[in-house]
């Protein structure tokens, strides 16, 4: 099974003894992220995060089914990730890795068992018609930090996405095509983003979206699910040296602050997207202020 190759003894002594002296590599703070590009596609309901050189792609699609029988008046909303050779020749194809199923785990936690998504708007006929929600990561480059970039991406794919209008006669369900109505937005009942933090000298250096190499000179890392709010989702701590409740604190403290610039990332790219469509002007001309 193919492995990502690992930093040689020379350079995991330069970058942990260059730590020692709060240096990085990169010449971040130690609780600075990398560059964020965020881009949203023509179509809705895609979104391309580069995180560094980390880069994912997140599409999602829509379709009509039969809920589950025990959810009646729930929809369904599914999170599925797709690692591939081209991000990294430690991924093979058709080979679930650790990774992947590690990330997948943590998004679907994150995003749905969170209950970001208002799964009952979803319905549309109770015990007969919901629509299944997919969100689906892309993983085109891989340089440390994936699940951040990947739950910035579902997140701004999520909250661009618009899906099609309906109406319900009796037993029927009439989709709208675009022409007719305008597709709408969907229920989001807040914004969880993932802040993964990197620990080093026994866990009294915390190191916010480490790249490759720190990652695997690291000694652990914890993963802090959090909104805007400050309302913590989920805290993991994965493998490495043992983490009391201070630390866990310290690292919650400090993704609640990152949790906050990364929303209004996603807010400032939303807003720009919203412009760039309304090429007509319509908003302003909606706007009681505009001049008669």
């Amino acid at each position: 099974m193919p492995r990502e190759a690992e930093p040689s003894n020379n350079e995991r002594a330069f970058i942990l003894e260059a730590l020692q002296q709060n240096i990085r590599l990169d010449g971040r703070a130690l609780d600075a992220f990398r560059n964020i590009e965020l881009e949203l596609g023509d179509e809705y309901g895609v979104a391309d995060v580069q995180l560094g050189n980390t880069r994912v792609v997140a599409r999602i699609s829509a379709s009509i089914t039969a809920p589950f029988p025990d959810r009646k008046f729930d929809g369904i909303f599914t999170v599925t990730t797709e690692l591939s050779p081209m991000a990294s020749p430690a991924f093979e194809v058709g080979r679930q890795t650790d990774t992947e199923t590690l990330l997948s785990r943590l998004l679907e936690v994150a995003l749905r068992r969170s209950s970001a998504l208002s799964t009952e708007s979803l319905c549309l006929l109770a015990g007969q018609k919901v629509w299944s929600l997919s969100a689906t990561c892309h993983v085109l480059s891989y340089d440390g930090n994936l699940l951040d970039a990947a739950c910035i991406a579902v997140l701004a794919a999520l909250q661009h996405y618009r899906i099609p209008d309906t109406t319900v006669k009796g037993q029927e369900v009439i989709v709208h095509r675009v022409e007719e109505r305008n597709p709408v937005p969907l229920a989001m009942l807040h914004h969880p983003l993932c802040v993964t933090m990197a620990l080093f000298e026994g866990g009294e250096k915390v190191v916010v979206d480490a790249t490759l190499q720190e990652q695997q000179c690291s000694e652990g890392e914890v993963v802090v699910t959090a909104n805007k709010y400050g309302e913590v989702v989920q805290i993991k701590k994965l493998g490495g040296v043992p983490a009391d409740a201070l630390l866990l604190l310290n690292c919650v403290d400090i993704a609640v602050a990152k949790v906050k610039e990364l929303d209004l990332v996603i807010a400032k790219a939303l807003e720009q997207d919203a412009t760039e469509r309304d090429v007509g002007g319509l908003m302003a001309e909606l706007k009681a202020e505009n001049e008669r």
